[in-house]
């Protein structure tokens, strides 16, 4: 495990040691500081340092070239009817692009999240280029992350990449005086879903009470200098996965929870979804999904197909005008309702109750890198259970992103990988504030990431990932850590 930094020249180091001193004592503590080359203002991730108890009259102002403005905005993304795919019933709820944007008056940084399957790298380098030359956010410091979302189209008109830069333009205008505060919780709407079937003995899909899970909720809140808030940037590893049956456009549990929060606060506040790290995460409540499948296999069945170790995509095959289907599919249109309520219930708590005290100034860095870990192709066929047949093929590339406003990182990962990666990542982090985001900046080639202790498991994932064990799990680790290490410089 990585040691926390400890740059004892630091100017946030010295700051602390004037705490209870005048403010007076402080200002002369941060000059002597600039006299040894580590002035606040060129620290890499500098806070402004205030006397304990000093009048508001007396405290040492903000430094104006990191003092935070923030702005936020969400635009509609939901495909027109005519443009549907064919399998597509209709619009259960609109989708949208979330964009948060920060400026310290030094440099900029973005956070955009859509209710999408999955990023595109050419959309995302696009994207980002155009934010880099038209909004002055350097295309390193921008995450654009897609909440997974099984129930929308994948290919997209012309005026999609227009929409998604349209929410960045206008949380870029809409920038004002602003402050961030970062807080966790704990939700129990996912489980791990690798399981032993008791029946077959062998690797299937299922609630895995006892699987590594992790619960952790952790929420960035921007409110105003007076502390109306703006956005909240929120982080949570779960599958959205309950409407995908449906073939109905629909954000799932993430676009369900950012709706209840926003419509808690005002509908002028954005609430960004931030997908973890949930490759091996489920809904903890999923069984009309798992009715569905039994439902479809034994449907297949009787016209002679065996699907029973295989997934036709979305609700095909499916006979919707059987009443058992349509109740089960009623009610995951309900549950979507149910579990985003839930989650939303737990980061408007970390909102209001949970987080530390906010800051106003921040410095901001990005930086991003590619590893690349040894891949392989897939011989056989077979959903889960069986250990694959592979032979050896190109390395693959994974793009790792990294975002740090103040002592606050986001790291990012262009695929699904597994929970016990990103705790990893988090408990070997220096830094406290730590999370990571999951399908941001691109799509790898790779499928799945499993943790290396998985790469023993015939579950669906690990056999269908097109990397070869041993690899991607330090790799990313290391790779972000080194990235957080590199801020220091900046």
């Amino acid at each position: 495990m990585k040691k926390p930094l400890n740059r004892p020249t630091d100017a946030r180091h010295f700051a602390l040691l004037a705490r209870g001193a005048s403010a007076r004592v402080t200002l002369v503590l941060i000059s002597v500081l600039a006299g040894l080359g580590v002035a606040a203002a060129k620290d890499p991730m500098p806070v402004a340092a205030t006397a304990h108890g000093a009048s508001a009259s007396d405290r040492a102002p903000a430094p104006q070239s990191l003092a935070l403005k923030v702005g936020a905005a969400k635009i509609d993304v939901t495909p027109d009817a005519a443009t549907l795919p064919k399998n597509f019933q209709g619009v259960l709820d609109h989708i949208y692009a979330r964009a948060i944007v920060v400026d310290n008056g030094i440099s900029r940084a973005a956070m955009v999240t859509i209710d999408a399957g999955g990023i595109p790298t050419p959309l995302w380098q696009r994207v980002t280029a155009r934010a880099a030359r038209d909004l002055a956010i350097p295309a390193d410091h921008i995450l654009l992350t897609a909440t997974h979302t099984h129930s929308v189209p994948f290919v997209r008109d012309a005026s999609y990449e227009d929409r998604i830069y349209e929410a960045l333009r206008q949380a870029a205008a809409a920038m004002k005086p602003a402050r961030m505060a970062y807080g966790t919780g704990v939700s129990y709407i996912n489980v791990n879903r690798n399981i032993i079937d008791p029946q077959t003995r062998r690797w299937w899909e299922g609630a895995n009470y006892d699987g590594p899970s992790d619960k952790t909720v952790a929420v960035i809140r921007f409110e105003t200098v007076s502390g109306a808030p703006i956005a909240l940037y929120y982080n949570y590893g779960v599958h959205a996965v309950i409407t995908g049956t449906l073939d109905m456009v629909s954000g799932d549990i993430p676009g369900a929870t950012s709706r209840y929060i926003e419509e808690s606060l005002g509908e002028d506040v954005v609430a960004v979804y931030s997908n973890g790290a949930a490759g091996d995460q489920d809904p903890i409540y999923f069984q009309q999904t798992y009715d569905l499948r039994a439902i479809r296999i034994k449907d297949y069945a009787a016209r002679g197909k065996d699907i029973s170790n295989a997934m036709p995509p979305g609700g095909e095959g499916m006979d919707r005008t059987n009443p058992t289907v349509a109740m089960l599919m009623n009610q995951q249109k309900q549950m979507i309702l149910s579990m985003g309520q839930m989650l939303g219930e737990e980061v408007l708590h970390v909102s209001r109750a949970g987080s530390e005290r906010p800051v106003s100034a921040a410095g901001i860095a990005g930086l991003q890198k590619t590893v690349a870990c040894p891949g392989r192709k897939r011989l056989d066929a077979g959903r889960a259970g069986y250990a694959g047949v592979y032979e050896d093929a190109d390395p693959i590339d994974i793009q790792l992103s990294l975002l740090r406003i103040g002592d606050t990182v986001i790291g990012g990962v262009d695929a699904e990988i597994f929970t016990t990666i990103a705790q990893r990542f988090k408990r070997e982090s220096p830094l406290k504030h730590t999370m990571l985001t999951t399908l941001t900046n691109g799509m790898a080639p790779s499928g799945y990431i499993p943790n290396d202790a998985a790469a023993s498991y015939n579950s669906f994932e690990v056999v269908s990932s097109r990397l070869k064990p041993g690899c991607a799990e330090t790799a990313i680790v290391d790779g972000l850590l080194d990235l957080i290490d590199q801020t220091e410089t900046q």
